[in-house]
């Protein structure tokens, strides 16, 4: 149960991280009832959160059918990594700016765990750095904007059901193309860091595609 204090942002929030967990299932549809008694709260600041949400792109209020998690489609990451290609490359292009060699270092010891958990094939783990190290690289650009549009970004992509990394030698390729990034980094090449993560971003999607294909075809 939430407290009775900020109910309608209360619940938008607790939603939105069972959203992200998949505790809500994409393309679930949402019982007010059920959840309003969940959360201890009325159908009326469910309902305001519900909006939010829907404004966020995390559910979509159908007339007459309801509320539903949000789902994303293939066009929908056809449409979303070209963007963040482009936002995470302008952040590698100031952090091979920016940077400090304390800087440098902290971003080296992330990399030190990626390489240990590729060599364990521990995709979980490798995950859950590599997102440790893409906020990072956020947080040494400082571009609060930049920091903004991909935080949104990157919440929604966790709406997808699939991980790019769990497509059989996407890990080892992920892992080389960071050891490139880090390169260019220590070598202060801002042209070369920004268009490593270009690319890398773009290779993810290219593995989602053939993840699907291969899901299509079984």
């Amino acid at each position: 149960m939430i407290n009775k204090s900020s109910l309608c942002q209360q619940a938008v929030d607790l939603l939105k991280k069972r959203i992200i967990s998949h505790a809500l299932a994409p393309g679930q549809r949402l019982d007010e009832a059920a959840l309003a008694m969940d959360l201890g709260i009325s159908r009326t600041p469910l309902r305001e959160a519900l909006k939010i949400l829907s404004a966020e792109g995390f559910v979509h209020i159908k007339p007459r059918r309801g509320c539903f998690v949000a789902e994303l489609t293939p066009g929908d990451l056809e449409e979303i990594f070209p963007i963040m290609a482009m936002l995470e490359g302008r952040v590698a292009h100031e952090v091979a700016i920016k940077a400090t060699a304390d800087d440098l270092k902290r971003l080296a010891a992330l990399h030190e765990k990626l390489e240990k958990h590729a060599a364990g094939h521990d995709v979980d783990r490798y995950y859950e750095v590599n997102y440790v190290f893409h906020d990072a690289l956020q947080e040494l650009a400082g571009n609060r904007w930049l920091q903004h549009m991909i935080g949104d970004l990157r919440r929604l992509l966790r709406l997808s059901r699939h991980r790019s990394l769990k497509l059989e030698g996407r890990q080892q390729e992920s892992l080389a193309e960071h050891r490139a990034l880090m390169d260019a980094l220590r070598r202060r090449d801002a042209a070369a860091a920004e268009e490593i993560m270009k690319n890398h971003l773009l290779a993810q999607l290219v593995a989602l595609r053939s993840m699907a294909a291969r899901q299509e075809a079984a």
